[in-house]
């Protein structure tokens, strides 16, 4: 079955139109174009600010005139992320979209449902002729997934609603009112370059059939960290068998939880067997681990071309031993609400190469203590190893407000509709209501979705009955926003 034939169709045909245009997050240019040329074709208020977000007015249906005004809120950009044996740009290419089964999917490549269907969704309403509404602002913002610079440049005073919908979490059955706030936390350092011991054999050492996910929402899901684990293999083949590494490359967006890492790596001659058979022994400890969560880990060690010079032995250790330091995965969870993550780093991106070492984290937590507390962990065990650390692109969480008059509004239309109670719910992914409440204090804020499984991965996909279930409530909402 093709998409478009999917219901909603009108939802359907603008994801697709939407992947048909490259959007990863810091080249937003093709998309802007789009967005503002598909406002301006509906002959609707349209305009691009400063930072690149794109704000399009519509009108309130007939009869709709004195209702409160809605913000629907989407981004723009999605996670890029690709299988290392699928052929792709992503820079050129749109995205090559399935129907299986219950679900949408891509073909080796992240979907971008994440948050393409929420702004599918929001265009669909712009077209509408037969939907009932109040006045709409659509706010679709920019490179919320790197850095929400988006959402951190709009203005105040751009937008006048009272209530903003944003369309962006990936369970159908919950209200989001509250998220985490994050911070880069990034470690650099230079280390000297010698020549490859003599009587050497190389190898390229392989991680790889991690699930990965979202470094906020998956991660206390236990799935594992590729480059937590090659690090693990590499400081412990290190002290046995004296190791030596030319370049290490793993991982990938910050808040993607990497799925795959390679090693190039040598080791005496004398030592290769016994190298080889630890690499096999160490594979069955960690797949037996990872035993449930990690079904498809497979670690490879092919022999390769000897190179040229490896990192020098004092520093490699140096190195290793602060990766091995520097804290994964959930560190506090919530005391103020059951099953909920606080505070969590992930270990995203480890570049090794040409003398220079390069690891990028993002470390989330709904308390702005907490959140550098974390960080100020990472800083040491990279310090103590000769890094220098620098934070960037801190945003602050989103604090809940448990009696705001929108979410009474919604979960009312949802209990209506579907005769069950919905979740009302605070995640630990990154949403931009924080930001966008520091813009708009005085604006109600809740967030909403339909279910998106394996977000930032390839393995990403939406169903398309929740994609019907959201955009029914979706509807419902706006048709019973109440007046002035």
């Amino acid at each position: 079955m093709n998409i478009t034939e999917l219901e909603p169709q009108q939802l359907w045909a603008n994801f697709a139109s939407l992947n048909a245009v490259p959007r990863p997050s810091k080249k937003e240019e093709k998309v802007i174009a789009f967005m503002v040329d598909f406002g301006k074709q509906l002959g609707l208020e349209t305009l691009q600010d400063e930072t690149g977000n794109v704000i399009i007015k519509k009108p309130a249906s007939a009869g709709m005139e004195n209702r409160k005004t809605v913000v629907l809120q989407s981004h723009l950009d999605m996670v890029h992320q690709k299988n290392n044996d699928t052929v792709f740009d992503f820079s050129t290419e749109g995205i090559k979209m399935l129907v299986d089964g219950e679900w949408v999917r891509a073909e080796g490549t992240t979907l971008g449902a994440d948050n393409g269907i929420g702004v599918a969704s929001i265009m669909a309403i712009l077209q509408s002729k037969d939907i009932a509404h109040p006045a709409i602002e659509a706010l679709f913002t920019i490179d919320e997934e790197t850095g929400m610079t988006g959402a951190k440049g709009l203005k105040g005073g751009v937008l006048s609603g009272d209530y903003l919908l944003n369309l962006d979490t990936e369970e159908d059955d919950e209200i989001d009112i509250g998220c985490a706030g994050g911070v880069d936390v990034s470690a650099f350092r230079e280390y000297d370059i010698v020549p490859t011991p003599a009587n050497s054999a190389a190898y390229i050492l392989t991680i790889k059939g991690l699930h990965g996910g979202h470094s906020g929402t998956d991660i206390h899901k236990g799935y594992a960290n590729a480059n937590k684990l090659m690090n693990r293999l590499l400081l412990t083949c290190t002290c046995q068998f004296g190791l030596r590494i030319a370049q290490i490359e793993g991982g990938g967006l910050r808040n993607a939880i990497p799925r795959e890492s390679v090693a190039i790596v040598t080791v005496s001659k004398n030592d290769a067997a016994a190298f080889e058979k630890e690499i096999v022994q160490l594979t069955r400890e960690i797949q037996h681990e990872y035993v449930v969560t990690e079904p498809t880990l497979s670690v490879v060690l092919e022999p390769t071309a000897l190179p040229e010079s490896v990192m020098e032995e004092e520093e490699q250790v140096d190195v290793l031993k602060a990766l091995y330091a520097a804290f994964n995965g959930v560190y506090k969870m919530s005391q103020t609400i059951d099953g909920l993550v606080e505070t969590s780093n992930n270990v995203a991106r480890v570049q090794l190469k040409d003398g220079e070492i390069n690891v990028y984290c993002l470390t989330r937590s709904a308390s702005e203590t907490s959140k550098f507390d974390l960080a100020e962990t990472l800083r040491a065990a990279f310090e103590l190893a000769g890094f220098e650390v620098d934070y960037t692109g801190s945003y602050p969480g989103w604090e809940p407000k448990v009696d705001a008059e929108i979410l009474k509004i919604v979960k009312t239309q949802y209990e209506t509709l579907f005769g069950d109670t919905p979740k009302v719910v605070a995640c630990h992914a990154g949403l931009e209501c924080g930001i966008l409440g520091t813009h708009y204090p005085a604006m109600e804020m809740v967030s909403f979705g339909p279910t998106i499984k394996g977000a930032h991965s390839p393995a990403e996909r939406v169903n398309i009955a929740s994609v019907q279930k959201f955009w029914k409530f979706l509807l419902a909402i706006l048709k019973n926003i109440p007046v002035k």
